[in-house]
């Protein structure tokens, strides 16, 4: 499995990929990405999810959750106990399905999440789903905007162990208490276009970075959509800023997220010599 991209994190069930999808692997799968970890925002997204799963079952690996921030028609609100119920069911039913929690965590985005309610209602939404992974063995997929230390801090007050930081933005201070606590943290395309995040992905232990696209967002340019097959980029910015090349960098984060997402390594471990192209 050495010298493949895995994407750890990225939508697969967006809209901006309903009409292409196949492409969109196909072409990911030519650029080098072994495996996909796709996550969910909302419980609506979980059955097409499965059944791009089920179509491309050793590449795309399903990942659910209720994230921090929902969509109405009107704009973004913070996550409610009521937005999360209908997937409490679904959790315990598809477990063997899945290969991860996600995206799941906190947004304080002041605009976002404005009252202290709103927070409170966060954190719960977020423990509830901690529970689940930890009860059923899986990691989990973090989402941590405007909330990279309490994101952290949460995470080790319930105990959680399996974690995937994806796109954090915190302190590197912050993050070097989650890598010693065993965290991985995971950067997009995005972080190539300024040297914001060079001082933290600098100090956080390269055993502690996998590779992201968050496709269809944060992409190289905001303008146009990112894809999975954009994966190089982050790689080649983290080789460039810790001095190291990318084929080891290629090399060290497929095996991060392999130790992080085993199910991943059995489903690939699995696949049959003679696999079908995809499309």
């Amino acid at each position: 499995m050495a010298g493949s991209y895995v994407d750890c994190h990225c939508h697969m069930t967006a809209e901006e990929f309903a009409q292409d999808t196949a492409e969109i692997l196909e072409r990911s799968r030519k650029a080098g990405v072994r495996a996909l970890v796709s996550v969910t925002e909302r419980v609506g997204e979980l059955e097409r999810l499965l059944r791009l799963s089920e179509r491309y079952p050793n590449y795309v690996m399903p990942c659910f959750g209720v994230h921090p921030i929902q969509s109405k028609a009107e704009g973004y609100r913070s996550v409610t106990l009521q937005d999360l119920e209908p997937a409490l069911e679904k959790f315990e039913k598809y477990k063997d399905h899945l290969v991860g929690i996600g995206e799941i965590g906190l947004d304080f985005t002041p605009w976002l999440t404005p009252t202290a309610k709103e927070r409170e209602e966060q954190l719960k939404v977020f423990q509830i789903q901690l529970d689940i992974a930890k009860k059923l063995d899986l990691p989990v997929n973090v989402h941590s905007r405007s909330a990279g230390r309490q994101t952290i801090a949460f995470l080790k007050e319930q105990g959680a162990q399996k974690v995937l930081l994806h796109n954090f933005a915190g302190r590197p201070s912050v993050a070097l208490e989650g890598a010693q606590a065993g965290y991985f943290f995971s950067f997009p395309p995005a972080v190539a276009n300024n040297d914001q995040r060079e001082k933290l992905i600098r100090q956080i232990p390269l055993e502690n970075i996998c590779l992201e696209t968050d496709s269809p967002a944060l992409g190289p340019d905001r303008q146009e959509r990112n894809i999975p097959a954009n994966i190089f980029i982050p790689c080649e910015y983290i080789a460039r800023v810790k001095g190291l090349s990318s084929e080891k960098v290629c090399e060290a984060t497929a095996h991060n997220a392999f130790r992080l997402f085993p199910k991943i390594c059995h489903r690939l471990n699995s696949e049959s010599i003679d696999r079908p192209s995809l499309g």
